[in-house]
This record gives C-alpha cells, sequence and structure tokens, in this order.
C-alpha cells in the first residue's frame, strides 16, 4: 500500500466517529449560544438594578431632608404619651365609679 493512502484510511473516521463529534460541535456552540443569552440578560438586569437604586437613592435623600428639619417630633410624642395617660386615667377612673353605681 502506499504511504499516502495508508496515513489517508488512518486519519478518516467511521460514520459514527463522525456523528459523535457533530454531536460535540453542535452542543458545544448551544451551550455558548445559551452562556451568551444569560449573560446579556445578566447585564440587562443589572443595568436596570443600577437605575431603580439611583431612583431609591434620590428618595432616601428626599426622606433625610423632610425629616431634619422636624425638631417638634419628640415634642409631638412627648404630648401623645401625656394624653394616652390622662386617657387610662379617666379609663380606669370610671371603670371604678361605675362598678360603684352598679352594686
Amino acid at each position: 500500500m502506499e504511504p499516502h493512502v495508508l496515513a489517508l484510511s488512518q486519519t478518516s473516521m467511521n460514520s459514527t466517529e463522525h456523528t459523535l463529534w457533530v454531536s460535540a460541535l453542535i452542543v458545544g456552540i448551544v451551550v455558548i449560544l445559551a452562556v451568551v443569552a444569560l449573560l446579556s440578560l445578566l447585564i440587562y438586569l443589572v443595568k436596570i438594578i443600577d437605575r431603580r437604586v439611583v431612583t431609591i437613592g434620590g428618595t432616601l435623600q428626599a426622606a433625610e431632608k423632610n425629616t431634619a428639619d422636624a425638631a417638634l417630633i419628640p415634642q409631638v410624642a412627648d404630648g401623645v404619651e401625656a394624653v394616652l395617660a390622662e386617657g387610662l386615667h379617666h379609663h380606669l377612673f370610671l371603670g371604678r365609679v361605675l362598678a360603684k353605681v352598679k352594686s
């Protein structure tokens, strides 16, 4: 047998090997396309998150400015506590008085 014919016959694939190689290449291309699609989706979602973080940051700064000048909040809270305490005293007093009146 001639040397170039022998080398050609040793390097050629049978149909099963060819099918396996083609299948492996197709699976590889599908995997690469899936990775590209998922990375593109990830980049898109990260951009949306970045935009929303900036919006939330602006909202938080506005809320901080709104409450920075609210020096009356502790005074109002103390007043509400006093009203609630007074209401509790009235409730207890009326409960004792009504109990005596009924008996």
